[in-house]
């Protein structure tokens, strides 16, 4: 029941928080068009009717403490709580300066100054809480894969949880009728590990399984970013997040949902804003140490020039440079930085989870921009990971009469080269041939009677205690060589698939600009070979076992080049995923090991992800780095207009709250 509770209690304050952000966002518009008609109608008022400055400042203080009061707030409880130095209190400062400045001698009024600086720093607040909400949208859509229940089998003998077999097998067919049982509605956290579960057509997979009946197709696009259903049948894999899109199945659960692919994703992005990026722990630092520095100028602007005029007998307006020194204040103001480039990177994470690569925080960003050598591993990565015949080779027989004997024979056989064999000829299970007498030789191969014929299919030492006379081969992979009664038939060339896309990754990498990439593999010298010529990688290390490709990751590789990135499939390679600079698990889908150790994780097997991920990186480092020198160029120019004199509140309303809004508008460009 206490998970049942939880989990509503998760969902409920998600709405609420969703909800009053909307809230607060329409409340927040209201003040500002409330304050700009009451602004209208003081300026009127003051050209109208001739009115003495206090009487003045009681009319604007109306709009000023609707639209400012929130920040005045803020600003006291910074310095309740020692820090001060925030937007608000240079803010608070700034307009309750323009306020008094006309009771000084000879000063003009600058009320409506005052008021417009707070109406526009709130207009600014407006758009970036609008940003943030688009940005938390665009990851929520990851929420979406959040399964709110599972429909769970009943096994009791009182039929307690008997429900009406037309709900409970809804778009079943005859066919499927053996899926008609009773069910019971629970949420997935109370889901137990061996359960059966249903899942409907249009119902999302509650927990990670296994399909035990019934076929359908699956919609994985939010996992992995893949418009191409998934063909499901008996025995394969199914990972929660993903929408059942055909048939009923029944799946047995393989994973509590603390465990699931589902819950493990959504945890790591709710927890990718603590991994800071370079960029946001500068600006953090910088406003700490700048805003003081700035406050202490803006006190000198007023002080100084004013004692030396004194000093020289040379005329002067007090006013005029304490209004500089306002005006000082309100440009310096940190905001468009401190907002943009957080929301920046929090952007570019969002988006990039859209197409099924999750980066794990804003760090791992910096770090992906600047990669310039690609390390990746073979077997799981660039190719399939799976045997599969690649050429037939017949001297004394035709093709298929060599296959179809080697099939046979390899009936019994658990290696994964028999599994090649059977896959290439799958009449063998049906054709009806005899098999007998099958010896299995320990390092050798299998010799078996089919029908009436001794066959031998193995390795070269087979074949020479046959005595047949066998022959290499030009391809590069596991030959297997048959004879038939002691006579050579020819061999079978079995080899690991490259994947489709694994020769574009490598090319679209270099055309980016990758310096260098490298694949490390235990395989045999001669495959590591093929595959790297084939796929045109620049270097290859084969026969290695996992602890040397850690060692290759602390030996001299690792001083001469700059940043690294680790391509594995994460099973073996979790040691070599957490050294590199940045660790990518390609198919994250299901590999627990690849999700816990990799900073990055491609949520389907596609190669050319990598590029794309880069590509995403460089661009929201590009715009946070526009933010930054836009935002700091800007005011800089304002702070020395200020500082002379040519600038009005005007202008330093502008340069802090304009360039805000634009930096937050450019920030989210991330999202795209």
């Amino acid at each position: 029941m206490s998970h049942e509770h939880h989990h509503h209690e998760h969902e409920c304050c998600e709405h609420e928080h969703e909800h009053h952000h909307e809230h607060g966002l329409k409340k927040q518009l209201t003040l500002i068009i409330l304050t700009a008609i009451l602004l209208v109608a003081a300026v009127i008022i003051e050209k109208t009717c001739s009115l003495t400055t206090w009487q003045l400042l009681l009319v604007y203080l109306i709009p000023y403490l609707l639209i400012g009061h929130e920040t005045l707030m803020e600003a006291a409880e910074g310095i309740m709580h020692g820090d001060a130095f925030n937007e608000h209190f240079l803010m608070s400062i700034a307009t309750i300066g323009a306020l008094c400045i006309g009771f000084l001698p000879g000063a003009e009024t600058e009320f409506p100054e005052a008021v417009f600086v707070m109406l526009f720093f709130q207009v600014g607040e407006l758009f970036e809480g609008y940003a943030e909400g688009k940005s938390r949208e665009s990851i929520a859509h990851l929420m979406d894969i959040r399964p709110d229940y599972a429909n769970v089998e009943c096994r009791t003998e009182n039929g307690e949880f008997a429900t009406a077999h037309d709900e409970c097998a809804d778009g079943a067919t005859e066919a499927n009728s053996t899926l008609h049982s009773t069910l019971k509605k629970i949420p997935p956290e109370e889901v137990e590990i061996g359960s059966v579960i249903i899942i409907r057509p249009g119902e999302k997979v509650p927990l990670d399984g296994v399909v035990i009946e019934g076929t359908s197709s699956l919609n994985t696009i939010a996992l992995t970013g893949e418009s191409m259903p998934r063909e499901l049948t008996v025995g394969d894999e199914v990972i929660s997040g993903c929408v059942n899109l055909s048939g009923v199945i029944k799946v047995r659960t393989t994973k509590d949902f603390g465990e699931s692919t589902v819950s493990k994703i959504i945890e790591l992005v709710e927890h990718a804003s603590e991994h800071k990026s370079q960029s946001e722990t500068f600006i953090t630092r910088f406003a700490r140490i700048y805003t003081p520095i700035v406050v202490l100028a803006a006190i000198a602007l007023a002080v100084v020039p004013p004692l030396t005029c004194q000093l020289s007998s040379i005329n002067y307006q007090l006013s005029t440079w304490i209004y500089r020194a306002l005006m000082f204040l309100v440009v310096s103001c940190p905001c468009a930085l401190v907002i943009s480039v957080p929301l920046t990177f929090f952007g570019g994470i969002g988006g990039a989870s859209r197409k099924g690569i999750l980066i794990k925080g804003a760090n791992y960003m910096d770090v992906l921009a600047k990669v310039d050598t690609v390390v990746f591993d073979k077997t799981g990565t660039l190719t399939h990971g799976q045997f599969a015949v690649e050429a037939v080779h017949p001297d004394t027989c035709d093709e298929h009469q060599l296959l179809h004997l080697a099939a046979h024979v390899e009936h019994y056989s658990t290696h994964p080269i028999g599994a090649a064999l059977r896959d290439a000829f799958p009449d063998e299970a049906t054709d009806g041939c005899r098999l007998s007498d099958v010896e299995e030789i320990a390092g050798q191969g299998i010799k078996a009677k089919v029908e009436d014929r001794e066959v031998c299919v193995g390795n070269t030492k087979l074949m020479d205690a046959v005595g047949a006379k066998w022959h290499d081969c030009h391809h590069v992979g596991t030959i297997i060589h048959v004879a038939i009664d002691g006579e050579y038939a020819g061999h079978i060339v079995i080899n690991d698939k490259i994947k489709e896309d694994s020769a574009e990754a490598i090319t679209q990498l270099k055309a980016m600009g990758v310096r260098k990439t490298v694949m490390l593999t235990g395989d045999r010298q001669e495959v590591g070979a093929h595959v790297a010529q084939t796929l045109g990688i620049d270097e290859y290390h084969a026969e290695l076992l996992p602890a040397d490709k850690v060692t290759f990751f602390e030996n001299e590789e690792r001083s001469k080049l700059n940043k690294v990135a680790f391509v594995g499939d994460g099973i073996n390679d979790a040691p070599v995923l957490a050294r590199a600079d940045v660790g990518i698990a390609m198919g994250g889908l299901g590999s627990d090991a690849a999700i816990e150790a990799a900073d990055v994780v491609l949520m389907d097997d596609h190669p050319s992800k990598i590029a794309l991920a880069i590509r995403i990186a460089r661009r929201t480092l590009a715009i946070a780095k526009q933010n930054v020198w836009f935002a700091i160029g800007i005011k800089v120019t304002v702070l020395l207009l200020a500082a002379v004199g040519i600038a009005t509140m005007w202008l330093a309303v502008f340069a802090d709250v304009g360039v805000t809004v634009l930096a937050v508008l450019n920030a989210m460009r991330a999202l795209k």
